[in-house]
């Protein structure tokens, strides 16, 4: 019976620690290219665009605003 047990939870376990790491990882990465226009450039390179200076100023400020906004506390959040 152990013999089913354990590898399901160490899967499970698995799965969700692989989980958090990678959001860890991509929030870092977004964070690192807001302060950094080549990574966005590169970026967007990798995905078929050519964006020149005023495009990437509107991406940049676009990325510090959500950032922002996700960074405030909820104001709807019932307190009990």
């Amino acid at each position: 019976m152990w013999q089913i047990i354990i590898p399901i939870l160490t899967l499970i376990a698995g799965l969700v620690g692989g989980f958090f790491i990678g959001v860890f990882y991509l929030r870092k990465q977004l964070e690192s290219m807001q302060n950094n226009p080549e990574m966005i450039q590169k970026m967007a390179k990798q995905m078929g665009y050519n964006m020149n200076k005023q495009q990437m100023n509107k991406v940049q400020t676009m990325m510090k605003n959500q950032n922002l906004t996700s960074k405030k506390p909820n104001k709807n959040a019932r307190s009990k």
